[in-house]
């Protein structure tokens, strides 16, 4: 997974896997999904980011299975 964001445009791209997208999708007026050809998400973009997600602040945590 890559989580890299944008400041110039505010805009945070959050990769889950890469490969051909084949199907882009609007969930709302700022923020699209990204679908690969068996249907899985390969990526979210979301526009004006610190505003909506708390964005450059990021934390990871690994939670054990």
């Amino acid at each position: 997974m890559k989580v890299r964001y944008f400041p110039d445009t505010d805009t945070l791209y959050i990769e889950f896997r890469s490969g051909e997208i084949v199907e882009t999708r609007d969930l709302d007026e700022d923020t699209l999904l990204d679908l690969g050809a068996e249907g899985n998400v390969c990526a979210i973009t979301m526009e004006h980011a610190s505003k909506r997600a708390g964005a450059p602040e990021f934390s990871f945590e690994q939670v054990p299975a």
